[in-house]
């Protein structure tokens, strides 16, 4: 999970960029960076580990100059989380000088890998699968030019044969100096990428494209599209669009776990807000809860902060139960799910949550979460709700168990570290030490996150073991899980 944003502007957009990483933070903390390049084709660019307020200085921002840029937000699902050489963007000097940003997971990279140093002669300094793919793009923009000028037919050619090398999810951002800005979705749109303008006094249009909505509202732009799975955007130095569909058989199936956890509630995703997708999930998990909870076993709901409060509200009024709010959270510690390591993660918890002993004590409790992946922030939290004197503790996930690997771009890579992996639901309660459990329904989600869009269908493989992009196999799964940090 990432959050990208590029800009062509009128003026210097290396401020914009900066105010979008800050409205994109949710989406990464471990490290940040920005590029921008002048007309002259000139690149400027500052990475570093951390949160986007730390990495930047001031004079980091005065050397940023440019009219064209972008700027990314990262959490590892590849390489070293810990590692600055890891941080996006990524450069290659040829052709003309390329940096890429990149939202999501590609699923080939040993074949890539093998590709880039005896076909293409390309080397690689890192394990980024983000450096894999700007060198794919590269060497497929070198072979598609024959001259010094560049078209944006060409570049769309250099896009369709990127499409038909890689494999798994990919929402990319390129600045191409001297040219402008491309930017591409894979082939399945699993991970979202939404194009927005705005109109200069002068009749200059000015472009975003970035990973949320919310970013567009905020510097008011107008939104113009989601970007279509297998296309591609590219924008002029003179602020002026190209598109087309770079992909031979692109299907729209974006991944269900952006509306269960990571956006944002105030954006829009492929139309679907992801808010009233998240009130849904509450309607449709009060009556799965109103099935497998016996009778006078709540006495009041509870969300756990923040993901979780549109579904425990939908799921308090229809149940009619009271809703409160029992944990005070620190908004200065991150989310403990993108936090690396099972003991980072464990001491987050109490760092970030505090439960009000007034509102626990003497009663039974309903705990709502949007999801549970390892379970070590559960088990903690139901343990803090019961040494805040709960006589009883249910909880409840908004999501359906988590039995499988995501391998498109969230950090879930291994299935022993998933708690319902092997479990069943009784199971899964005694391992976190609830005395009810209720999950989501499967198909409860899919239809709660679909109702009333035009999307069919969603990337639910954490959920149901099915990989839409169809190259996933048994062996992929096990290498994945040996060759990944825990």
């Amino acid at each position: 999970m990432c959050g990208i944003v590029g800009m062509v502007g009128r003026g210097s957009v290396n401020q914009e960029i900066y105010d979008s990483l800050l409205l994109l933070q949710h989406r990464g903390q471990d490290s940040t960076g920005i590029a921008t390049a002048e007309p002259s084709g000139a690149v400027h660019m500052h990475k570093a580990r951390g949160m986007v307020r730390e990495a930047f200085r001031t004079r980091d921002m005065r050397a940023l100059l440019g009219t064209i840029g972008l700027g990314h937000v990262r959490y590892a699902t590849k390489g070293t989380a810990s590692s600055e050489e890891e941080a996006q963007p990524f450069y290659v000097n040829a052709p003309y000088g390329i940096v890429l940003i990149h939202n999501g997971n590609l699923t080939n990279t040993r074949e890539l890998t093998d590709e880039l140093f005896h076909k293409d002669r390309r080397h690689l300094n890192t394990s980024s699968d983000t450096e894999l793919l700007v060198n794919v793009l590269g060497g497929e923009l070198q072979s598609t030019i024959s001259g010094p000028e560049l078209d944006p037919d060409q570049v769309f050619d250099a896009v369709t044969r990127v499409h038909e090398r890689v494999e798994g999810s990919y929402a990319a951002i390129a600045l191409i100096a001297g040219h402008g800005l491309l930017a591409f979705r894979d082939p399945f749109g699993i991970r979202p990428l939404i194009l927005g303008t705005r109109r200069h006094d002068d009749g200059h249009y000015e472009w975003v494209v970035t990973s949320e909505s919310l970013v567009l509202e905020n510097g008011e732009f107008e939104v113009v599209r989601d970007v279509d799975p297998g296309e591609a955007v590219f924008i002029d130095l003179e602020g002026q669009l190209h598109t087309r569909q770079c992909a031979a058989d692109p299907k729209l199936v974006p991944c269900s776990f952006e509306y269960v956890y990571l956006a944002r509630p105030d954006s829009i995703m492929n139309g679907i807000s992801v808010y009233e997708a998240r009130l849904r999930m509450g309607e449709r998990l009060a009556d799965t809860i109103a099935k497998y909870t016996p009778p006078g076993a709540i006495d009041v709901v509870m969300p756990i902060p923040d993901s979780s409060r549109p579904a425990a509200m939908q799921v308090a009024r229809k149940l009619g139960i009271e809703y409160r709010e029992g944990f005070y959270k620190n908004r200065y510690i991150g989310r403990t799910f993108i936090m690396p390591g099972q003991a980072v993660r464990r001491k987050s918890v109490r760092q970030k949550l505090n439960a009000m002993s007034s509102e626990f004590k003497g009663k039974n409790v309903l705990l709502i979460d949007d999801s549970i992946v390892r379970g070590t922030t559960s088990k903690e939290i139901i343990q803090m709700a019961r040494d805040a004197g709960a006589k009883s503790v249910t909880f409840a996930s908004a999501a359906p168990p988590v039995r499988y690997p995501h391998v498109y771009g969230i950090n879930m890579p291994s299935r022993l570290e998933l708690v319902a992996h092997g479990r069943t639901i009784p199971e899964i309660a005694a391992e976190l030490g609830a005395d009810y459990m209720v999950y989501q329904e499967v198909d409860d989600l899919k239809a709660a996150i679909l109702e009333g869009s035009d999307v069919e269908d969603l990337d639910m493989s954490c959920f149901d073991g099915r990989y839409v992009t169809g190259t996933v196999t048994e062996e992929y799964l096990a290498w994945v899980e040996g060759s990944q940090e825990s």
